[in-house]
C-alpha cells in the first residue's frame, strides 16, 4: 500500500487530481487495477485513504509531542509542539500541497475534524499541566493554538513560499503561538 499511496501522490503532482485515475495509479505502482479495486473501489476512496494516512501521521506526531511535554514550562511546550507540527507538514511538502487541494474536493470534513479534535485534546491536556501558566478556557485556547499553527502553514505551503520563508516558519509560528498563549495565560 505504501507504493500505491506514494504513486498516488506522484500522479497528483504530475497530472493533477482531475487526471488521476485508479488505472493510472495501478499502472505506475506496478499492481493490477483489480488488486487496487479490492482495497479502493474508486478514485475518491483511494484519495481519501491517502489523505487519512497523511492527517493521521501529522496528528500522531503532534499528539506525541504534546504528551511528552506534560508539566513543562509553557515556552518549552510551544517549542516542542510547533516543531513537531512543522516537521510533520514539511518533511513531505509535495504531499502536503497535493493533499490540501484534494481535501477540498473530497467529503473529508469529518476526517479533518476528527484529527483536529484529537490534536486539540492532546494540546489541552498538555496545557493543563503547564508549570508556569494556567488557562480559563482550555478548549478555546487549544483551538486557537492549533489554528494558529495550521493557518499560516497552509498559506505558506499552498502559496509556494520560497525556501527562505519555509525555513523561518517554525520560529515564526513559535513566536505567534507563544505570544498568544502568554497573553491568555493566568499566572499561577
Amino acid at each position: 500500500m505504501d507504493a500505491v499511496f506514494e504513486t498516488t501522490i506522484q500522479v497528483l503532482l504530475s497530472d493533477g487530481p482531475r487526471r488521476l485515475t485508479t488505472t493510472r495509479v495501478a499502472d505506475r505502482a506496478g499492481v493490477s487495477v483489480g488488486t487496487l479495486y479490492q482495497y479502493y473501489p474508486n478514485k475518491q476512496a483511494l484519495l481519501y485513504a491517502v489523505l487519512q494516512r497523511h492527517l493521521t501521521r501529522v496528528g500522531d506526531t503532534v499528539e506525541a509531542a504534546a504528551r511528552a511535554m506534560h508539566h513543562a514550562r509553557l515556552s518549552v511546550m510551544v517549542a516542542a509542539v510547533v516543531e513537531a507540527f512543522v516537521r510533520a507538514k514539511t518533511e513531505r511538502i509535495d504531499e502536503a500541497c497535493a493533499l490540501y487541494g484534494v481535501a477540498g474536493e473530497l467529503d473529508s470534513t469529518e476526517l479533518v475534524k476528527a484529527v483536529g479534535r484529537r490534536n486539540r485534546a492532546a494540546i489541552s491536556a498538555m496545557l493543563a499541566t503547564a508549570s508556569d501558566a494556567r488557562f480559563d478556557d482550555l478548549a478555546l485556547t487549544s483551538f486557537m493554538f492549533s489554528a494558529a499553527m495550521a493557518g499560516p502553514t497552509r498559506a505558506m505551503l499552498e502559496g509556494g513560499a520560497p525556501p527562505k520563508m519555509l525555513r523561518a516558519l517554525r520560529g515564526q509560528l513559535e513566536s505567534l503561538c507563544l505570544g498568544y498563549l502568554q497573553h491568555e495565560a493566568l499566572r499561577p
